[in-house]
């Protein structure tokens, strides 16, 4: 329930709409557009950024937060530790989303023999909070070729042109396998399935399933890792380092046991890499919808073993992350609420952007409006703007939020507010690791036999990610890696070392950098401390 102190800009909201349904909002031109961003956005924050003073990106600039694990030790006593691998695998896979559960069934499909190790629960990730859906041209009206432009153009033309290509392509393939494996995606009233727009795309594609997508795809996907009995899971697992061999190769990783509070060595023909990205490290303070586990520990474990990242300075800030109530702070409210006409309005009853634009316009429109003075503030003192999502149950009829959005209802419903009646306070939220480990069209970095997929992985989107291209390229990579990693299981992983470590940690101290800290991180520091 909203207090006292919000109604009155609610009532600005709920008195200029007719005005706004009467207004068309013309979309910028692409020198208004970056400007905008230019001014507002926090990937142009020129003082929240560093160059890398150690390793391959050495002279790159990259977030203060990130270069402080790339500058940190670890959380180890090397000298203590038994490198004698206590197991051997074909492939082992570092990660329970949806990047790594696909790459494990695939490599597996192909005749590995699999490890998967995940930090937490199998399937607990920033996978089950992809809300809107997934990008895929199956569409009849649609094609390759337009999401090729669509992606490349949302991403600044800074994606990699191979990569955007192959994850294209590829998405009818994974819609089929996905819909073979048992995921049941929304349909038509005929039986089709259900396209739709979004912000910055030229044609339907979005297919969903409700308001949980990636949540109900991990429950089918996580059903069928219990099917087979050749990929061994251990949650609560997390990998605190990689272990290469005599000549720089990737042979395996030193895995932690959170509950008997060990490490061990696991050794393997290839690593997949499926962590994930960093967002519970807060950039610049934001809020962010990340899961506890998304501490960017991939980034460190490649970084150190000497592979190359790509465009670790640039993330996306998803612009309708909730304000209120606090407790739900970092939520998203899916941008298929801005695709089907709700207004973005500030604390004047103005619409001030297209909504159609693209997350990281949106974005910066919003930290204008809210740093210009046009902003609500909370009686916790945080500021957003209005979504004015009762727009949308005028146009489509009573019941239509609830029956469109039934997750979202629900929650602001136990908070006794009526998203049909009551617009949603919202402000940007750090949502999505733009760069990552730099990979090939398999998956591959540059250090032999480690394989990266999902949004660890770099060269991608770009400077900015479509709505639904993050479900496409975990499930497009993931295979691709998994069916790749899994060629190597005729390959001799040779002994296990820590050389690399041990040259990392030896130039940082040449350098006299020195760090309180310790990387990787695992877990956000409220987290550690209860632990």
């Amino acid at each position: 329930m909203y207090p006292e102190i919000m109604l009155g800009s609610i009532e600005v909201v709920d008195a200029s709409r007719e005005k706004r349904k009467m207004d068309a909002m013309e979309m910028l031109s692409e020198e208004e557009a970056e400007g905008l961003l230019k001014r507002f956005h926090p990937d142009y924050k020129e003082s929240a950024f560093r160059n890398l003073r150690v390793g391959v990106n050495r002279g790159e600039r990259t977030t203060h937060e990130i270069a402080d694990l790339f500058e940190a030790f670890g959380d180890l006593d090397y000298s203590k530790i038994d490198l004698k691998p206590e197991c051997d695998t074909d492939v082992l896979v570092l990660g329970g989303g949806g990047a790594g559960v696909t790459a494990a069934l695939f490599a597996q499909s192909m005749g590995a023999r699999v490890i998967l190790a995940t930090k937490l629960r199998l399937g607990n990730s920033n996978t089950i909070m992809a809300l809107g859906g997934m990008q895929a041209s199956v569409d009849e009206h649609d094609s390759p070729v337009r999401h090729f432009c669509d992606t490349m153009v949302a991403g600044k033309f800074s994606g990699r042109r191979d990569l955007v290509k192959v994850m294209v392509e590829d998405g009818p393939r994974i819609v089929k396998w996905l819909l073979d494996t048992g995921v049941d995606f929304d349909r038509d009233e005929v039986g089709n399935l259900t396209t739709k727009k979004a912000g910055g795309i030229s044609a339907p594609r979005i297919i969903s399933i409700g308001d949980h997508t990636g949540l109900n795809i991990m429950k089918v996907l996580k059903d069928e890792i219990g099917k087979r009995d050749s990929i061994e899971v251990s949650e609560f697992t997390p990998a605190v380092e990689l272990t290469t061999n005599e000549f720089g190769e990737c042979n395996g990783a030193i895995l932690y046991d959170l509950g008997r509070k060990r490490h061990f060595v696991v050794r393997a023909k290839a690593v997949i890499l499926a962590t994930g990205g960093s967002g519970r490290l807060h950039m610049q303070g934001f809020p962010t919808s990340n899961n506890f586990g998304a501490t960017g520990d991939a980034l460190v474990l490649a970084y150190r073993s000497g592979a190359r990242l790509e465009g670790v300075d640039s993330f996306q800030y998803h612009p309708t992350g909730v304000m209120f109530p606090e407790h739900m702070v970092g939520v998203l409210v899916t941008e298929a609420i801005r695709s089907l006409g709700g207004h973005l309005v500030n604390a004047r009853g103005e619409r001030f952007v297209n909504e159609l634009e693209t997350r990281d316009v949106c974005a910066a429109a919003i930290i204008r409006e809210c740093e210009s003075g046009n902003g609500v503030t909370t009686p916790f003192g945080k500021v957003g703007i209005w979504l004015d999502s009762p727009l949308i149950e005028e146009a489509q009829g009573k019941g239509f939020l609830r029956k469109r959005f039934p997750s979202l209802f629900r929650h602001f419903m136990r908070v006794g507010i009526d998203i049909s009646k009551r617009p949603l306070l919202v402000f940007p939220t750090l949502h999505y690791q733009n760069g990552g480990i730099l990979i090939d069209e398999q998956g591959e970095t540059t250090v032999k036999n480690l394989f990266v997929a999902g949004e660890a992985a770099g060269g991608i989107h770009g400077r900015n990610r479509a709505m639904g291209n993050s479900l496409l390229d975990i499930f497009v990579f993931g295979r691709r890696a998994g069916i790749a990693a899994s060629k190597k299981m005729y390959h001799t992983p040779g002994n296990v070392t820590l050389n690399h470590v041990y040259r990392y940690y030896d130039r940082l101290k040449s350098l006299r950098i020195s760090s309180v800290a310790k990387s990787p991180t695992l877990f956000p520091e409220f987290i550690v401390n209860k632990l």
